[in-house]
């Protein structure tokens, strides 16, 4: 029996995937839990429809976050921390305050996908890695000054 997943299903396939399945197993769960749908030429034709959809819409996504990618190589961030003696750093610097210091230049960006390269240790520039999208990186610089 051949059906197309509503959702993903686990060691099945992903959602809008069309799977051969057991007919007791599509019958008796997919289908009840609507999990899937028939894959009759009505159903094909609409999930090959949505599948080119959302390949359209990857793609712009990914053309969106190269774009992105591009205008952050340029920006450069400047982070004041509190410096004992010796040019030791109380605290350290983290994705945090590099994301809130990109809010203060309206960039918003999540923390999470912020990696400082390095162990920040005193004043300097640093580098920091930006996931834009799950495939594209973009690298800022980080100046850190005692403030």
């Amino acid at each position: 029996m051949k059906v197309i997943l509503q959702q993903d299903v686990k060691k099945l396939g992903k959602k809008g995937d069309i799977v051969e399945v057991s007919e007791g197993y599509g019958r008796n769960f997919l289908l009840p839990k609507k999990a899937a749908v028939l894959a009759t030429a009505e159903n094909m034709n609409v999930a090959k429809a949505q599948a080119g959809s959302k390949a359209r819409k990857d793609a712009m996504a990914t053309d969106e976050a190269k774009l992105m990618a591009a205008q952050l190589e340029k920006v450069s961030v400047t982070i004041p921390v509190k410096i004992g003696e010796g040019g030791k750093l109380f605290g350290s610097v983290t994705g945090k305050d590099v994301a809130a210091a990109l809010k203060k230049s309206n960039i918003d960006i999540d923390k999470r996908k912020i990696a400082i390269q390095g162990e920040v240790t005193g004043e300097g520039v640093y580098e920091a890695v930006i996931k834009v999208h799950p495939s594209i990186t973009s690298k800022i610089k980080i100046n850190v000054v005692a403030g």
